[in-house]
């Protein structure tokens, strides 16, 4: 067969490593993070191209908490300066983006799982899951083979407790990733020790995209509960998690609570400056 359906696994040749970064053009920068991915489609088809061809990257979803992160840790923004593709993940970083001009939608690493093994399992692209523990990476196995029987599994990794990003470790496992013939690899380690390793392994496993989905395996596994349809409809997915899990996310909403406050303060003071020393400008923007 041609096309997106093979009876064989992809084994493309990796792409140059020293090719050029193919990400896309930015439709959003919120301060050191930028965004071009719209749509879940989009990029669902970009990294099933980049599979087949064997080119590799990395898949980042801003939220809140990255932004705060970002801040204070240089291999984190290290990381996101060098992603291939970036979607906004959250109500208020679509916003964001969304009042700088950009149409997008919320575009999230447990909504990238399934459509992209459905994708991965047509075009009988071998995956890898990285992260979490064994018996969810079992289970997640398990389900995802049921619902989409051609899925090609490479192999699974559970890595140790205290696992670094980056260090000779890292390098043993990124290349083990890349032997087991996978070119789509899900990260599940949370941020912002995922991206770190994503940016890091794709040195080692240059024909293999990178794809960080934070607990994306912990609710297919059944290890955590994911918000009912509503809350995320709503925007509110973090209110569920946050009654779910106070003592770990609480001090983590708090920080990106007063993130979001003082970037809205910032965007407003600056448009209030704009209008104090370009008003003929905005009069003709609005007349317009």
């Amino acid at each position: 067969m041609s096309g997106l359906f093979h009876d064989r696994p992809v084994t493309a040749p990796a792409a140059d490593p020293t090719e050029a970064n193919h990400a896309p053009e930015p439709i959003a920068v919120i301060d050191a993070a930028r965004v071009n991915i719209g749509k879940q489609a989009d990029l669902v088809h970009l990294v099933t191209f980049d599979a087949l061809t064997g080119r590799g990257g990395t898949v980042f979803t801003l939220n809140l908490d990255h932004l705060v992160k970002l801040e204070h840790d240089p291999a984190f923004r290290a990381a996101y300066d060098q992603a291939t593709y970036v979607s906004a993940d959250g109500a208020p970083v679509v916003a964001m983006a969304r009042r700088q001009g950009a149409n997008l939608v919320r575009v999230t690493g447990a909504d990238l799982v399934r459509p992209l093994c459905e994708a991965a399992a047509l075009a009988r692209i071998p995956v890898h899951f990285f992260g979490t523990t064994p018996e969810i990476l079992a289970t997640t196995e398990t389900v995802l083979r049921c619902e989409y029987p051609r899925l090609i599994v490479a192999s699974l990794e559970s890595p140790p407790f205290g696992f670094s990003p980056f260090g000779i470790d890292a390098r043993a496992a990124a290349e083990r990733i890349a032997s087991s013939g996978a070119r789509i690899c899900f990260i599940a380690l949370g941020a912002p020790k995922q991206e770190i390793f994503a940016e890091f392994a794709r040195r080692w496993a240059p024909g293999v995209t990178f794809v960080c989905i934070g607990a994306a395996l912990d609710f297919i596994g059944g290890g955590q509960s994911r918000a009912p349809q509503a809350f995320q409809a709503a925007g509110l997915e973090w209110l569920w998690r946050l009654i779910h899990d106070p003592r770990r996310l609480t001090k983590r909403y708090a920080l990106s609570a007063l993130y979001l406050v003082r970037y809205n303060v910032r965007e407003l003071a600056g448009r209030l400056s704009r209008r104090r020393f370009f008003p003929a400008s905005d009069d003709t923007t609005r007349q317009e």
